[in-house]
């Protein structure tokens, strides 16, 4: 009976013997693939093989050193039977969607150290680490050219009958004016156009159209505005805006007032 029992023993002693000599080979084995590189196992043995949806902040909290308490609270528990004893290697399967609604699949790998903390993370394929760049930044747009309303402004008001001297009040409409203009961060353009009546000739009124544009653009510079955005053209008595058949002169400088007249027409760049 003794004898019997010492057998018993004898055996118990080398199954245990040989169950630990089993699970250091086995860590041995993981411990030297470990840093080897990824060696990924087949998909159709995962337990999801369509792959989880996973939370892609969780995989960009990803660093060496996790433990496996943190990699399970943020990716929860791997995909493949990875055995028991000196397990160095966690597999997953995770899914991806994509912009036009199709799916996409890829292997994932943790690596861990002979301390059981992460020593490596592998995609498979590669491309799949690219999912995990952070979107990028919205490129504000450039502030588009905000349109200026053509403004007229008459003669009468801006200069006297025959002349092209600012009068108090042409100017208080300039500022009237400006005011506006620097709702905008900067002018780009001004088209700054003057007009005649029809009485006398064409050659005098051209050129006294150009002078009353011309007076307006350097009232403009002298309050800011730059002298490179402003354009100056005269047009002479075309264009009129009425007709006038009066044959007292008095009565037909009235009547003609409205075509004696400076228009600013352009675009500002728009405030942020």
């Amino acid at each position: 009976m003794r004898n019997d029992n010492t057998h018993a023993r004898r055996l118990l002693c080398m199954l245990v013997a040989a169950t630990v000599a089993m699970a250091g080979a086995v860590a041995t084995s993981h411990a030297q693939t470990a840093d080897a590189g990824p060696d990924f196992p087949d998909p159709s043995r995962a337990t999801m093989p369509e792959g989880a949806f996973v939370n892609v902040e969780n995989l960009r909290k990803l660093a060496p050193g996790m433990t496996k308490h943190q990699l399970y609270d943020l990716l929860g528990a791997p995909h493949f039977s990875e055995g028991v004893f000196g397990v160095h290697r966690w597999n997953y399967i995770f899914a991806f969607r994509e912009t036009g609604g199709g799916v996409i699949k890829c292997q994932f790998q943790v690596a861990f150290d002979k301390n059981h903390l992460a020593q490596a993370y592998y995609w498979k394929p590669e491309s799949c680490k690219d999912l995990l760049a952070p979107p990028a930044a919205p490129v504000a747009p450039a502030p588009n050219a905000a349109p200026m309303m053509a403004i007229t402004l008459s003669s009468d008001a801006m200069f006297g009958f025959d002349s092209a001297t600012l009068t108090p009040r042409g100017k208080a409409n300039l500022d009237q004016l400006l005011s506006r203009v620097q709702e905008a961060s900067r002018i780009q353009d001004i088209m700054i156009t003057g007009y005649t009546d029809r009485i006398g000739s064409a050659r005098y009124n051209q050129a006294l159209s150009e002078r009353r544009a011309g007076a307006v653009r350097d009232y403009l510079a002298t309050h800011g505005v730059s002298p490179a955005a402003m354009r100056v053209t005269g047009r002479g008595d075309a264009d009129p805006v009425v007709q006038c058949n009066d044959k007292r002169r008095d009565r037909l400088i009235a009547c003609l007032a409205p075509n004696r007249r400076v228009e600013l027409k352009g675009t500002a760049k728009a405030s942020m």
